[in-house]
């Protein structure tokens, strides 16, 4: 399990987190939504240490990583995976080379060893025999797997995803949540999910914590969304005044 407690974080003087706390359940996907600028991002990015936050607790098991020293915070680094928005893989690297990557700065695994583990998670996401491959001869949705795969290496306890459909068409956005839910599973992680995409919410969410305009506004089950009537919450998932009328005629 992840808590966060009372994170606050400013740039400047925008505040742009103003205190938000939520819980992040242990073997589960949970999703963290909200409009583009109300702090989703942030919050993901200070739980992953990218962002210092400017006060609060952020505790992984039971464990205050605000209290931690560097060598401790290094060790608890080790146990998160991180599927970034743009993928982040390096061009000039081999997808083998990409993957292995986390296995060659935190492990002292013998080259055989990285091999077979980055055939593993290859395997994993339905990407073997790619490992001489460039991502720049890949498509945009082999790149996610290809991140899929360099962010389970490590057989993480955490896995963060920022916009894990950023970019992606409609099918295939599917076909990646379905994967990031079926590794949550089979590895019991702890899954966040920063994301706009209320398909994802509907389809692979198990929890739900909305942001809005630097607090936390509404946490709750994905059956608990689809109960909402009205407010902030509402007009996120209802964007448009069509889908506001589907919900409608639904209850009746």
């Amino acid at each position: 399990m992840i808590e966060i407690k009372n994170i606050k974080k400013s740039f400047g003087d925008h505040e742009v987190l103003k205190g938000v706390s939520a819980v992040f359940d242990s073997g589960k996907c949970n999703l963290i939504i909200g409009k583009s600028g109300s702090g989703k991002t942030v919050t993901l990015k200070c739980m992953v240490g990218l962002y210092e936050p400017d006060s609060g607790a952020i505790l992984y098991d039971g464990r205050n990583v605000m209290d931690m020293d560097f060598k401790e915070r290094k060790a608890i680094r080790r146990e998160i995976g991180m599927l970034f928005q743009g993928t982040a893989l390096f061009d000039s690297m081999t997808v083998h080379d990409n993957i292995a990557f986390p296995l060659n700065m935190f492990t002292t695994m013998t080259e055989e060893e990285k091999r077979e583990r980055v055939n593993f998670c290859l395997k994993r996401v339905n990407m073997e025999n790619t490992n001489k491959k460039y991502p720049g001869e890949l498509s945009g949705g082999m790149k996610k797997r290809v991140g899929i795969a360099r962010a389970i290496v490590m057989n993480p306890k955490y896995l963060f995803c920022d916009e894990p459909n950023s970019g992606l068409d409609p099918k295939t956005s599917l076909v990646i949540d379905a994967l990031i839910k079926e590794i949550t599973q089979e590895f019991d992680m702890t899954t966040i999910i920063n994301t706009h995409d209320m398909n994802s919410v509907m389809g692979i969410g198990d929890k739900v914590t909305f942001i809005h305009e630097g607090l936390k506004y509404w946490e709750g089950t994905t059956q608990e969304v689809m109960q909402i009537t009205e407010g902030e919450l509402f007009d996120f998932i209802f964007a448009s005044e069509f889908l506001k009328d589907l919900r409608r005629r639904a209850k009746y």
